[in-house]
């Protein structure tokens, strides 16, 4: 399905699986033995949709936005579930990667009964919980872990009270709403899914990062601006000064045709090939080469500071080179392309820059710093690629950059003027099977429980994007982070989720806060930050048909 891009810039060269629940009493403790239940389902995206119904707690309705464009929006109220406030003890653990000492939410059986014993020569009441792996096709089957906590409260005021006194006992706790385990039912969730059918939806669907990639911009407002039908956020980008430029995309982001940033390794990517009318998702890797003649040198980055990778997934990072969620890699010899897209100032500091023309023609040859021109591009390299730099850039040379786009079957990818990706993390459904290669991805490591565990098995915000049978886009926004109003989903929930509406294909995209959908220029959800709704590096807009004037 895929070919290589070589890119002119501007005119230079598994199964849902039987669920378990057990509870086993002892004399001093409580012993929980708690497997996934099944997410909530909802009418499949294949059966029609009716003003209002009520399938497993969910109530639906359903709004038509324009033709071939639906919003249904669910709200799941358990009155059955009852979730609490509780002190969780964590469990002392070791950075696979760095070596440094952190904390985990669980530890193994033998630090559990430890622990145990300790609280209760405090004077405390505690309870074990066994956490099994979820429905993961690349970590382990069987227990995950225990977690050992104290108390149940209606209120996490009456929790926080419990929890200074463990804390003074000598414990380093977490007070946690017991809602959010993944394992007992949600009282609540409110979820909100757009449906696009590209056989009759005259419009189009891309990516939009508001014209400046080392930009932040709410997605409501965005979809307000472009006048928008349906807008969701989109992929994972930097969000701290300290990890590069706010904004930018931390992996694989394409706009009209062209690489606007680099993969993390190879990670899920929805792309919407000739406007949206051919969506698909895959695994996506990158490659860019800059040549002199048969001379050549590896770009690791694109519109990023050299020497830095969020989400690493680049040769020659550290402390790894596979992709690792919500971390910043380093690379020493780093070389990284500017497009006329980012508008910002260049970053500046030790190596070497080269400004090229429209036709990758060396134009200047010099420190870093400054924009990049209008037509053409800028080459920042540090280390071994600042030497390769200053060998091979002459004024007045021309250089040329190759893009190699991948999917995990080796197959390259050629995009049109008209095709834009979004990427993030991890794939959820696989030929119509849930399949989460959360390890492979970077979002979980089996290896390190200290990594991952609340992003991957705590229900969360999320949003997420599908293609069932029909070719059509699924567009899912779960509200969280909402004690008792809605939840959230793990990353389990949201991929069972999306197969229940007849996704073949599905994708985890970015969330948390940033979870957002707006229909017609207005949220619809809402969003978990105290702050209100958060300023983000690039979004997915429905957008109607322009009439020619």
């Amino acid at each position: 399905m895929s070919h290589a891009v070589e890119k002119a810039r501007r005119g230079f060269g598994r199964m849902k699986q039987p669920l378990r629940s057990g509870v086993a009493c002892a004399a001093a403790l409580t012993f929980v033995a708690l497997a996934p239940p099944a997410a909530a389902s909802m009418p499949t995206a294949d059966s029609g949709p009716s003003a209002s119904s009520a399938l497993h707690g969910i109530s639906w309705s359903t709004l038509s936005v324009a033709p071939g464009v639906q919003v249904r929006t669910g709200a799941l109220r358990d009155s059955a579930a009852a979730p609490v406030w509780s002190v969780t003890v964590q469990a002392p653990a070791v950075n696979r990667l760095t070596g440094a000492a952190t904390w985990a939410p669980l530890g193994d059986r033998a630090w559990a009964d430890a622990t145990a014993a300790r609280l209760r020569g405090a004077g405390f009441e505690p309870r074990l919980e066994q956490v099994t792996w979820d429905d993961y096709s690349d970590t382990p089957r069987g227990t995950m872990g225990w977690q050992v906590r104290v108390g149940r409260y209606a209120t996490q005021a009456e929790a926080g009270t419990t929890n200074t006194a463990v804390v003074a006992a000598g414990f380093r706790t977490a007070v946690d709403w017991t809602g959010y385990d993944g394992r007992p039912r949600p009282d609540g969730e409110n979820i909100h899914v757009a449906v696009v059918d590209p056989t009759r939806f005259a419009g189009t669907i891309g990516a939009s990062d508001g014209g400046n990639v080392a930009d932040r911009e709410n997605t409501s407002t965005v979809a307000t601006r472009l006048g928008s039908l349906i807008g969701v956020n989109g992929g994972f980008f930097i969000t701290s000064d300290a990890d590069g430029v706010q904004g930018t995309l931390a992996g694989l982001s394409a706009r009209h045709g062209r690489l606007e940033s680099m993969a993390a390794g190879s990670r899920a990517a929805l792309i919407l090939g000739d406007g949206g009318r051919r969506p698909r998702i895959a695994d996506l890797s990158t490659t860019v080469t800059v040549r002199d003649g048969s001379a050549e040198y590896g770009v690791q980055g694109i519109n990023r500071v050299p020497g830095k990778v969020r989400n690493c997934g680049r040769p020659g990072a550290v402390p790894t080179a596979e992709p690792r969620h919500d971390t910043t890699c380093t690379i020493a010899d780093d070389l990284v392309e500017f497009t006329p897209e980012f508008r910002a100032s260049l970053p500046a500091g030790a190596g070497v820059q080269v400004v090229l023309d429209e036709r990758g023609v060396v134009a200047s040859v010099g420190d870093r710093g400054g924009a990049v021109p209008d037509h053409g591009a800028v080459l920042q390299g540090i280390g071994g690629a600042a030497g390769w730099l200053t060998g091979h850039a002459r004024v007045g040379k021309r250089l040329s950059l190759r893009e190699v786009i991948r999917d995990s079957s080796d197959r390259e990818i050629r995009l049109g003027p008209d095709d834009s990706i979004v990427s993030a993390a991890p794939t959820l459904v696989e030929d119509g099977r849930v399949h989460i290669d959360a390890a492979t991805e970077g979002t979980l490591d089996p290896r390190d429980l200290s990594f991952g565990f609340a992003w991957s098995n705590v229900r969360q915000p999320r949003t997420l994007a599908g293609i069932d049978r029909r070719g059509r886009l699924l567009l899912v926004t779960v509200d969280g982070r909402q004690p008792g109003v809605s939840e959230g989903f793990t990353l389990a929930e949201g991929a069972r989720f999306m197969r229940s509406l007849g996704a073949v294909r599905a994708l985890n995209l970015d969330g948390g806060g940033s979870t957002a959908m707006a229909v017609n220029g207005k949220l619809v959800n809402v969003t978990s930050d105290a702050t209100g709704e958060r300023a983000v590096g690039d979004t997915i807009q429905v957008l109607p048909r322009r009439r020619s004037s």
